[in-house]
């Protein structure tokens, strides 16, 4: 039975950690002690949902949080340092504070470990996330206790609606682009200097070629750009977008 303990504090747990060439004890007290803390746990570093969908939007929505109050984003996953470290570089999750619960500590004092023996993984942690300030659990949501690996409640933006629902999110920007394309280069100086992150898929990367750009976006040219899904065009279009 998957508890949830809002109210209570924290499990008091030693996490060790690996940071640079040297080993780093870091505690629960460390991590919670005095501030606003979102945690955000999962079965597995580099798995798909992990990966996809819930590390890169608490990553995406993190100057948002802490404009919010709160202090530091939480990682944890029952995976060993190394693992959990290169998962961090993998995801260039720059945001984010990853922890590594190897041994499980953690995730059986908040009574949320879990055999998932069935598909080689061992005990693991299952899928939730919380508020926590000085040390004590606030808000947790928990994914409902059914088969398989649900992802329905404790993303980023049920978090985010939690503390505030009226706090502003930043657009989603994407743009394609080519290397050597001084156009691409003239779109993404018109986004960093309006403050806009952005997404770049540079064709010829990993597979993206011309046909890729055109099945999403219907033109033959870079750049191309999109905001919050609405396809901008090319420089052009995007200059007299933000004249706007």
């Amino acid at each position: 039975m998957l508890e949830n303990k809002e109210g209570q504090q924290v499990p008091n747990v030693t996490f060790r950690t690996r940071q640079g060439d040297q080993w780093v004890d870091v505690t629960s007290d460390d991590i919670f002690k005095g501030k606003n803390v979102v945690l955000f746990a999962l079965p597995g570093a580099f798995t798909p949902t992990c990966s996809s969908t819930h590390l890169p939007r608490y990553n995406e929505l993190a100057p948002v949080f802490n404009a919010e109050g709160v202090d530091s984003i939480v990682c944890l996953s029952v995976n060993d340092t190394f693992v959990m470290n290169s998962w961090a570089a993998d995801q260039h999750a720059d945001n984010i504070t990853f922890i590594p619960d190897g041994n499980g500590e953690f995730s059986d004092g908040m009574g949320m470990l879990v055999g998932k023996n069935d598909i080689g993984f061992g005990n693991r942690s299952w899928r939730y996330s919380m508020l926590v300030k000085d040390g004590v659990i606030e808000k947790m949501f928990i994914e409902a206790d059914v088969p398989g690996d649900p992802f329905d409640v404790s993303d980023a933006d049920t978090m985010l609606n939690h503390i505030n629902p009226n706090a502003s999110l930043p657009k989603r920007v994407t743009l394609f682009t080519k290397p050597g394309c001084p156009h691409c280069l003239r779109a993404k100086k018109a986004l960093t200097d309006n403050r806009y992150k952005y997404e770049e898929i540079v064709l010829g990367d990993k597979g993206i070629t011309y046909s890729s750009l055109a099945a999403v976006t219907g033109a033959g040219t870079v750049p191309q750009v999109f905001i919050d899904g609405e396809l901008i065009g090319t420089a052009d279009d995007l200059e007299k977008w933000l004249s706007k």
